[in-house]
């Protein structure tokens, strides 16, 4: 096993460069998990746009879920230099940092960097995260990248560092996404944002990219957006193309050139309904690696292979750490903003996830789904995620915002799903040890001011956050509550309950749903979209936004509800949501649709006639 001798000798040669004309930043730029002195930028150039079918990174004896690059440019027959700088002017003339790096065809020409002010350097891979501290907190600054002894640049970018651990810092915006299927639709709701010039920085909770082939989920050859490579991804070219194609969506391109990026990974980075052995078609055995090469064709890949190649490609492609040397598979990690709240993210699908719903076991799962010994995220990382929020509570952070991939809130849905089985056993209904255990560590240290953010369902659902079981809850003013979810719809993913829902049957199920679930005060299962977090040390208030249209490009969107919870209060505010919501429905309240749209390129508003939302609507963007 290992690298076969006669290549790394050819490796070895490096007489071999590219002209710089030859050269292409084929996605922008991008940056992510800034900190109060440093952040990650990211690029991409390249001789060509297709991705690199070189699996020398998650083969031989490349390390478990690899993140090294350096090494491999070192042995590539042509690698590319590319010069960087950072500036605190638009213009690129107050210039604070630069620097050199490369990358080579066995990392997809991908390039990622660590800033900061203090460090000029020749920062050939992020694995290292050459990084020290400078950059001045809760700063913009402007980026940009050039071919190395060329005028060859990429478009610049602009992200902002976070405020110092002990500053206070009066208000802080962010956009919150999850669940973006290409052959769904356009990506419009990731530029709405940017071109309003209206967050600080951005949250995927994770589904930024779909595994399935054209027609396995969704159809886009209509808009011309069929997924690359049209199979089931399973190698690492498979992944690095399609994320390439995800990032080449154009509202996709601005979000990222806009705004620092704090990513997490759902499944389907990897696959569907992934958990710690497998996932919904594929397992570690025998007969699910031989099914696999029979439905799907080409190479035989066993799961830890196809979770490895997915890890890598989602790692060099996405503007994010490293966080932990001696553990590549962590993608768990905090960010104290000043002392208005803490960030922290989990991943409760990749890392040490039991079994979860595979869809011909979903009994079973409900029948198990109180034992103590199950756990959305394993025992290293919940003791982690306990003492996170023991420890935000002490420094005297205001605020704990906590991003989940799944729905922390019981779901009733038994009017769609049937008795038997009302819950996502998918979701954290299907671990509910993991779940209490969370609840009671809130509720006996007294740990207030909680927000959850939450994505996957593709349906938007707000919740006073209670632990239904074992403490008394009222919810006409939300005595008892311990927090708020705010859940997001999907930014082009499909809604559950039909495709081409109709606004009145979407607003039925809104209506029975937040009927049967008594801290549920507010959902909507019509608009695909997202939300706005205003935080601060006051309130923390959610925008949500519906886009009205998947199937064309357009810069309109729609404001569905706005929420509040003050400070303390750890509930809703009342009346939730003013009383009045544009779509879905209150638990008490009114829904009135307006259909006022805002353009938010030009910021004029209109009213579009969006009663035939659905994958099939399109109207003219240009109102």
């Amino acid at each position: 096993m290992g690298i076969a001798i006669h290549k790394v000798v050819r490796r070895s040669d490096l007489t071999t460069r590219f002209d710089p004309g030859q050269l292409n930043f084929t996605h922008g730029v991008a940056s992510g998990d800034p900190y109060h002195d440093s952040v990650i930028l990211w690029t991409r150039c390249s001789p060509v746009f297709d991705d690199d079918k070189s699996n020398i990174t998650v083969s031989g004896t490349a390390p478990l879920y690899n993140h090294e690059t350096e090494q491999y440019v070192k042995i590539s027959t042509a690698p590319v230099c590319v010069n960087y700088n950072v500036a605190t002017d638009k213009a690129m003339t107050k210039v604070v940092s630069k620097g050199t790096a490369y990358t080579s065809s066995d990392i997809d020409y991908t390039v990622k960097v660590g800033i900061s002010q203090s460090v000029v350097s020749r920062a050939a891979s992020n694995n290292e995260q050459v990084e020290a501290t400078g950059l001045a907190a809760f700063t913009q600054y402007y980026y940009q990248f050039s071919v190395c002894n060329s005028n060859n640049t990429s478009p610049i970018g602009s992200t902002k560092t976070t405020p110092n651990e002990g500053d206070e810092t009066a208000e802080i915006s962010l956009a919150v996404y999850s669940c973006s299927n290409l052959n769904f639709g356009f990506f419009n709701a990731f530029g709405n944002p940017a071109r309003k010039k209206s967050v600080d920085y951005v949250i995927h909770l994770g589904d930024f990219i779909y595994e399935y082939a054209e027609g396995a989920y969704g159809w886009g050859w209509s808009i011309g957006r069929i997924p690359q490579p049209n199979a089931e991804l399973r190698t690492l070219y498979d992944y690095r193309r399609r994320h390439a194609q995800y990032r080449a969506d154009l509202d996709s391109i601005e979000s990222f050139g806009a705004y620092a990026w704090i990513p997490v990974w759902d499944d389907h980075e990897v696959a569907d309904n992934t958990y710690r052995d497998g996932m919904a078609d594929q397992n570690n055995t025998e007969n699910s690696f031989v099914q696999y090469d029979i439905e799907f064709g080409g190479e035989r890949v066993s799961f830890d292979q196809r979770k490895m190649n997915a890890v890598r490609a989602y790692f060099e492609w996405m503007p994010i750490r490293q966080v932990e040397m001696d553990d590549n598979l962590r993608i768990w990690r905090t960010f104290s903003i000043g002392t208005l709240f803490d960030l922290i993210m989990l991943d409760t699908r990749q890392y040490d996830r039991s079994i979860t719903d595979l869809y011909w076991n979903t009994d079973y799962i409900h029948e198990i789904s109180n034992d103590a010994g199950r756990s959305l995220m394993g025992s290293r990382q919940e003791n982690w995620f306990y003492n996170q929020l023991t420890s935000s509570q002490k420094r005297g952070a205001q605020w704990r915002i906590i991003g989940s991939q799944t729905v922390f809130s019981r779901q009733n849905e038994s009017l769609v799903y049937g008795d038997t089985d009302p819950l996502d056993y998918d979701a954290w209904d299907g671990y509910q040890g993991n779940r209490n255990r969370t609840f009671k560590h809130l509720y006996d240290n007294n740990i207030t001011n909680n927000i959850v953010l939450s994505g996957d369902s593709h349906m938007s659902w707000v919740s006073d956050l209670v632990w239904l079981d074992d403490e008394s809850y009222d919810p006409a003013t939300g005595a008892g509550s311990i927090g708020v979810e705010f859940a997001g719809s999907a930014v082009s993913s499909p809604c559950p309950y039909g495709q081409n829902i109709s606004v009145a049957n979407a607003n039925n199920y809104s209506s029975w749903l937040v009927s049967a679930n008594p801290e549920l005060q507010w959902q909507d299962v019509y608009y695909r979209g997202y939300y706005e977090l205003s935080v601060s040390y006051a309130a923390v208030k959610a925008k949500y936004y519906g886009v009205p249209s998947l199937v064309q490009r357009t810069p309109l969107e729609v404001s569905l509800a706005n929420f509040t919870v003050q400070a303390n209060a750890n509930h809703l505010q009342r009346p939730v949501g003013g009383g009045v919501v544009e779509s879905g429905a209150l638990k008490t309240g009114m829904t009135i649709s307006t259909n006022l749209t805002n353009n938010t390129l030009t910021g004029k508003y209109s009213t579009q006639n969006v009663a035939m939302f659905g994958y099939g609507q399109s109207f003219n963007a240009s109102g």
